[in-house]
């Protein structure tokens, strides 16, 4: 998702084919995405895709966009703001990435080996009824829009992979049990947002690879909850929220984007895998761990009053956490770069 809440502890491919850098399209002409001519080319080691993505301005999308065309990668960016694409995605740095208005989306799609889908309103604000609306609607829309078009394209040009965004708030809270990917959905709000978020990814056409990664707590310099965190112990201010002991279910910012790289990439990628790094920590120690990597303390706790004034049934995601495994992520051999949150923050604060 774009981005989480601070100390959020619940979160909420491609053919043979590929197409040639020399077919790229000036940005100043991609207000409409044509359908390129695919060709195979054999000197090429490794084969290029044409990705459309979602959420590609957010905090996972930008760094997933990074490499796809660091890696040569044709890319799609499916927006909503031309205007702040274009500020995140400049064409000096960024030549022949198109950027697409949703009028635009059917079209490259339609051109596209493979969708990533990543949108969604960020879930950092107090919750009113009207938001946790727009919570789940964004979500919902996005997903439902993104499978339609899909679904109605011809069969020659259908992308053959979707690798769609949910959340580990599909589990539930508990501060007992272990989740994996076979364990059942939880009965809260964000379990039911994660629960409807899915059915629509589902409904995509049996014949495209459909990847469910269900995303922890993005940890990375430029955002999501280190961002909203650094600032406290920066004060002398860090310390846990609620009892600590809540799980923290983590993952560092390069080990989703690699672990979304490689469902693209790979056909044994399928159905629900979680998005976690694999030894997730309590909430106590993963501030002592900020707090050391920075030289700052971290033995002031944040009491839950503050917090729900704040943030009112929102704080829910910040005091209630669960211990999620990447069960089917290492069952199919994924190899993480940061297993450790350690060596995750020394990483990232270095």
């Amino acid at each position: 998702m774009e981005s989480v809440s601070n100390r959020v502890t619940t979160t909420l491919t491609w053919s043979n084919s590929i197409s040639t850098s020399s077919l790229q399209i000036p940005q100043v002409f991609s207000i409409r995405c044509t359908k390129r001519l695919r060709v195979c080319c054999a000197s090429d080691q490794t084969q290029k895709m044409t990705v459309s993505v979602t959420g590609a301005t957010g905090f996972i999308g930008k760094r997933l966009v990074q490499r796809l065309h660091a890696d040569k990668h044709s890319v799609r960016v499916l927006t909503r703001s031309r205007s702040k694409a274009q500020l995140i995605f400049p064409v000096k740095e960024f030549p022949g990435i198109l950027i697409a208005e949703e009028r635009d989306w059917k079209d490259c799609i339609q051109g596209s080996n493979a969708v990533v889908n990543l949108a969604g309103l960020p879930i950092s604000t107090r919750w009113s009824p009207e938001v946790k609306k727009e919570i789940k609607q964004s979500r919902i829309k996005v997903t439902s829009k993104v499978v339609d078009l899909i679904n109605g394209s011809p069969e020659g040009v259908r992308p053959a992979v979707l690798v769609s965004a949910t959340a580990v708030g599909y589990y539930g809270s508990s501060e007992t049990q272990v989740f994996d990917e076979r364990s059942p959905s939880g009965n809260d709000y964000l379990a039911e947002v994660c629960r409807e978020w899915e059915a629509t990814a589902l409904k995509v056409n049996k014949d495209v690879r459909l990847a469910l990664i269900r995303i922890g707590v993005v940890l990375g310099k430029d955002g999501g909850a280190l961002a909203k965190m650094i600032p406290l112990f920066m004060l002398f201010a860090g310390g846990p929220m609620g009892s600590g002991q809540q799980w923290f279910s983590w993952i560092h910012l390069d080990d989703i984007v690699n672990l979304i790289y490689e469902a693209l990439t790979n056909p044994s990628y399928k159905g629900v895998i979680n998005g976690t790094a694999p030894n997730p920590v309590r909430l106590a120690e993963m501030c002592e761990q900020l707090g050391n990597v920075m030289g700052r303390p971290s033995w002031l706790p944040v009491p839950d009053f503050a917090l729900k004034a704040v943030l009112g049934e929102g704080a829910s995601v910040v005091l209630d956490g669960q211990r999620v495994l990447p069960t089917r992520a290492k069952e199919l051999g994924f190899q993480f770069k940061y297993p450790q949150v350690k060596d995750a923050l020394k990483t990232i604060l270095s």
